[in-house]
């Protein structure tokens, strides 16, 4: 499920991204009994708990006692919303430039790797319509600050930033399918393989000569029982690839 930020009022949506602290204050007439913080905070509960797929104002409203319709007086309808989530929890994202870049650069990897598993939804929103809210911002300019020690020139620096935006997200997101689908399918990722495996062994004989390659890979994998199978092979494929880019990145730099 793709969904595209930034598809509310340009202006309106613009102005509560970047609101100052006290914007509530400012407004006249009696105390507001909600609040735009409020309402995000809600939305990043259900949305955590639900998927985007659980996601409304109606469940946002339900969450917070109150009704959707309560909810439009602060925020116009739920793309809207969703903007101003999506800014929000970048917010928890705070690594920033380390004595060695190569450092700095695996700490912003990791932090990355731990948003994208406790907020799943984040993943579903695509990078081509950028919220171009102020966390958001800020996150991309602490990984400039953590990449410019190495010296590389503006263009390659664009391109590493992507790469390890594109590797953390595609492992993370393995993760969280696999989660989803333990759960929705009431089977593990294990007894999946393993029932599969077994059928293939059945029907493919001779699959170790056709697919030679196939079966070393798999022969040397190490395996950790207490881990489920995808989200242990995510997991070293993301270690793996982050050493590759950091490798690419020393030889790139200055």
């Amino acid at each position: 499920m793709v969904v595209f930020a930034a598809q509310g009022d340009p202006r309106r949506t613009m102005a509560l991204l970047w609101r100052g602290p006290d914007a509530a204050q400012a407004r006249p007439g009696p105390r507001p009994t909600l609040s735009v913080a409020a309402i995000i905070e809600a939305a990043v509960v259900v949305a955590d708990a639900e998927g985007m797929a659980g996601l409304s104002m109606r469940a946002v409203g339900e969450a917070l006692g109150r009704t959707a319709m309560a909810l439009y007086t602060y925020v116009a309808d739920k793309a809207e919303l969703l903007d101003l989530m999506y800014d929000h929890v970048h917010g928890e994202l705070v690594a920033d430039a380390l004595d060695d870049w190569r450092a700095g650069v695996t700490a912003w990897a990791w932090e990355r790797w731990e948003f994208y598993l406790r907020h799943p939804w984040v993943l579903h929103v695509s990078m081509a319509r950028p919220v171009l809210g102020p966390k958001e911002l800020d996150s991309a300019e602490r990984l400039l600050r953590v990449l410019r020690p190495a010296g590389l020139p503006a263009p390659v620096v664009v391109g590493v930033m992507s790469e390890l935006t594109y590797l953390v997200q595609g492992a993370a997101a393995v993760v969280n399918d696999s989660r989803r689908a333990a759960r929705e399918t009431g089977q593990s990722d294990d007894e999946w393989w393993y029932a599969r495996s077994a059928e293939l062994i059945e029907v493919a004989p001779g699959f170790g000569e056709r697919y030679p390659l196939l079966t070393w890979v798999q022969s040397n994998k190490e395996i950790n029982e207490s881990e489920p199978y995808m989200e242990q092979d995510a997991r070293v494929s993301f270690e793996v690839g982050l050493g590759v880019l950091l490798d690419g990145i020393a030889v790139r730099a200055n």
